[in-house]
């Protein structure tokens, strides 16, 4: 709790980042490091299960990024979602509803890395898939490469992009009922999750494989695919309203957080600002079986319920 401007929406993305390895509102790292200053570090101390677990994550100009758990290096930062599941509602994540196509892949490929742990790493190997066969058309353009050194990028962006396709398909099918069912809770009727992924196949990359060459990048796949989310049959994107997109976003969450098989930390920053109590109530039964919740909120009159305990963040200091 906090006025505007105090850091409330720092506190959360402090959360996001010891438990996910990154922000959710920047990927430039460096924007994390204060003016002036060459390196930050963040700590978390976590209980899971009643067991405590301590969180470093340092950052550097120089560098770069490095994460600790209970005194271990690992691998990578983002290597922290695996062990401690967290969903964040900011309103800069209102662009997962009304923002490109690009920011929709991105999301829901995060949500199908933690409704199926055993692909999460399908999306990864097909950007890398794609990168290197986007780098062999490029060969060819400049006259550097024949066009035979194509064809086993060809083939395994096939057979990578089909398994994605299945896997993202499976993945939306799982979260879309449990969508519609929030969303019409929250008054948003008929909520719908649309994605028609179709595989590249191998005689269709070939087929527009002059364009490709042409162009220098795969012009096929489910990296140039959308998901959509409706209302009825409005594409919420262009035809719903702030508040009804607040509202999609929201549903997504709870539907995803009821899929997982623990339950996850919840940031909801600046979400009740455009609820009414009715909606208000309705969020507050459905957090109340998470793990921990967090909401910001610049009065304790805003809270739909009593909470638990009240941090009063003023600037440079959370008491």
């Amino acid at each position: 709790m906090g006025e505007n401007g105090a850091g409330k929406t720092n506190l959360l993305e402090a959360m996001h980042l010891g438990t996910q390895g990154f922000s959710p509102r920047t990927r430039t790292e460096g924007q994390l490091i204060r003016f002036g200053e060459a390196a930050a570090r963040l700590t978390l101390d976590v209980r899971r299960e009643s067991v405590r677990h301590a969180i470093s994550i340092k950052f550097s100009t120089a560098t770069g990024k490095t994460a600790e758990l209970d005194g271990a290096r690992l691998p990578s930062a983002e290597a922290l979602r695996r062990e401690f599941p967290t969903l964040i509602f900011t309103p800069d994540r209102l662009a997962v509803v009304k923002g490109g196509p690009a920011v929709r892949r991105a999301y829901f490929d995060r949500v199908l890395a933690r409704l199926l742990p055993a692909r999460a790493g399908v999306p990864q190997e097909y950007a890398a898939t794609l990168a290197q066969r986007n780098a062999a058309l490029r060969r060819v353009q400049l006259g550097l490469s024949s066009r035979e050194a194509l064809a086993p990028w060809t083939e395994r962006i096939a057979e990578v992009g089909g398994r994605l396709v299945e896997a993202r398909t499976e993945a939306i099918a799982a979260l879309g009922p449990g969508f519609a069912e929030r969303a019409a809770e929250l008054g948003l009727p008929s909520g719908r999750l649309a994605y028609r992924g179709e595989a590249p196949g191998v005689a269709a990359l070939e087929a527009r494989l002059e364009t490709d060459i042409s162009r220098g990048t795969t012009g096929l796949g489910p990296h140039l695919e959308d998901v959509r989310i409706a209302s009825g049959d409005r594409d919420l994107r262009s035809f719903g309203s702030q508040g009804e997109q607040r509202l999609a976003l929201l549903s997504l969450l709870l539907a995803e957080a009821e899929l997982l098989p623990s339950r996850p930390l919840f940031l909801l920053d600046d979400v009740l600002s455009e609820l009414d109590p009715r909606r208000r109530r309705i969020l507050a039964e459905r957090v109340a079986g998470m793990e921990q919740t967090v909401i910001t909120a610049t009065q304790r009159s805003a809270l739909p319920v009593e909470p638990s305990q009240v941090v009063e963040v003023t600037p440079g200091q959370a008491v």
